[in-house]
Order: structure tokens, then sequence, then C-alpha cells
């Protein structure tokens, strides 16, 4: 296997839970891989509540810490979110590789689609060993 890698993974929690299983399964897919999963509490379901305890302001600071840290940010992207928007902007603003994986079918805003940032990846998936694919060969790719 490969280096393992400190991974920022995004996902909707205020914009829609409908690809939770998704999330899920991926986040399980790169840790069985022997991968750091630094936002794990995203495939919680009740993430929203355990996240009342703390205040918008600390959730952002560690948030950004963790996007400061990691080795790359991957996003399933197929319900918009204006979070992971933002974060997916911030890791390319400082030079993190980035991952965007999308449902096959879903309409995806242009501004992923039309990025040309060096440092971003976006891909469409029909199933999980489509997603696997693309995970496996982005890895590779990373130096």
């Amino acid at each position: 296997m490969k280096q393992a890698k400190k991974i920022y993974f995004g996902g909707s929690i205020a914009g829609g839970r409908q690809y939770l299983e998704v999330y899920q399964r991926i986040v399980a897919y790169l840790k069985e891989s022997g991968h750091r999963v630094l936002t794990e509490h995203v495939v919680q379901p009740d993430v929203l509540e355990l996240e009342k305890a703390f205040t918008p302001r600390w959730i952002y600071t560690r948030d950004i810490e963790w996007i400061e840290e990691c080795d790359c940010l991957i996003a399933e992207v197929s319900n918009p979110s204006l979070g992971v928007g933002y974060e997916i902007s911030y890791a390319l603003r400082i030079n993190k590789p980035v991952l965007c994986l999308y449902r096959k079918g879903i309409f995806l805003t242009r501004m992923l689609l039309g990025n040309t940032s060096e440092g971003i990846v976006v891909k469409e998936y029909e199933n999980d060993s489509q997603w696997r694919e693309i995970l496996d060969f982005f890895f590779s790719s990373l130096k």
C-alpha cells in the first residue's frame, strides 16, 4: 500500500443527508485502505445534534485547522452544500489536492465542473466500484 494519508472528507450536513450511506461507505473504504479520516464525524447520522455543543466559530476554526493539516480533501458533492463548497475553495487556495465525487445524473454546479485550477479533480460515478477505482487512481497520482 502507498503511504497512508490524512484526509479531510467533505459531505453535506446542514444542506441535506440523502447521501449519508454513500458517505459512510466512502469513509469506511478510506479507513480500510489505511488512511486517517480527520472528519469522520461527517458520517454520523446524528452529527447535527452532536455539533450543537460547539459554537459556529469553534467548528470553523477546527475545520480550517483540519484542512491545513490534511494531505488532501475528498468531497462527495452530489448534494449541494455551502460548507463543502467553502472547504473545497479553501483547500485549493492553500494548494491541497482535492477530489470531488458526484453521482451520475446529478446536475452539478458549473463552478466545480468548469474549474481548471491546478489540484482539483471532479469525477462522476455510477456505483461503489467506480468511486473506489477513482479514489485508488487519485491516491496513486498524489506525490
